[in-house]
């Protein structure tokens, strides 16, 4: 199973099972949004200052709506598998979905200047023109998932199928079903369990 994480299936596993048969919802406060940024600090790009970064109910809104653009083009993209239970009756158009992602990558202007250290090959480094630490989280979270879906992971994204998981997953290998070990064994004794089922009418018969 592959290990490498992508911060826009990060950015739409904030919706996830609760353990109790429900859903819940990682985002719900601007802490919630604050201690998310740190736990996943090292996806982000350097113009994003996590030190600096406090959220407030305006932009855990945006992100929170960027969030539900991700997961109707996640749905978009898996098809013609199935999209995720947690949200399949009621996504966004997939045009919306697109417009939410452009606008806030073009909120943030980038500039962009050479560094040609020595003994080391040029590069090109981006700096945003905006200090606005909101702006730059948004656009970040976009351009991650606008990189996401025009590379080659987005032929490996999948809904994971096991009983009461809302997750994305990218498969680590061609067949893999569901997005981590419990959800497998969940599936497993599922079928255990409607095997058991089955039998017994058989074995009590005169």
């Amino acid at each position: 199973m592959g290990t490498r994480r992508h911060l826009a299936v990060e950015l739409a596993s904030t919706i996830r099972h609760d353990g109790h048969g429900g859903v819940a919802d990682d985002l719900l406060a601007p802490e919630d949004l604050d201690q998310w940024v740190v736990e996943h600090a090292e996806l982000f790009d350097s113009r994003l200052d996590i030190g600096r970064f406090r959220a407030d109910d305006a932009l855990l809104a945006e992100v929170v709506a960027l969030r539900q653009a991700v997961r109707a083009l996640f749905a978009h993209a898996v098809r013609p598998g199935p999209a995720s239970p947690a949200d399949a009756h009621r996504l966004l158009p997939v045009d919306e979905a697109l417009a939410r992602l452009n606008e806030a990558v073009a909120r943030e202007p980038l500039t962009a200047w050479i560094d040609w250290p020595d003994g080391a090959p040029p590069v090109m480094v981006s700096l945003s023109a905006t200090d606005d630490q909101g702006t730059r989280l948004a656009a970040a979270l976009a351009r991650a998932t606008i990189a996401f879906l025009t590379g080659p992971f987005r032929e490996r994204l999948r809904a994971c199928t096991a009983p009461r998981c809302v997750r994305y997953f990218v498969q680590g290998h061609g067949r893999q079903e569901w997005c981590k070990p419990s959800c497998a064994d969940r599936v497993r004794a599922a079928r255990h369990y409607r095997r058991q089922r089955a039998r017994k009418p058989e074995e009590e018969a005169p």
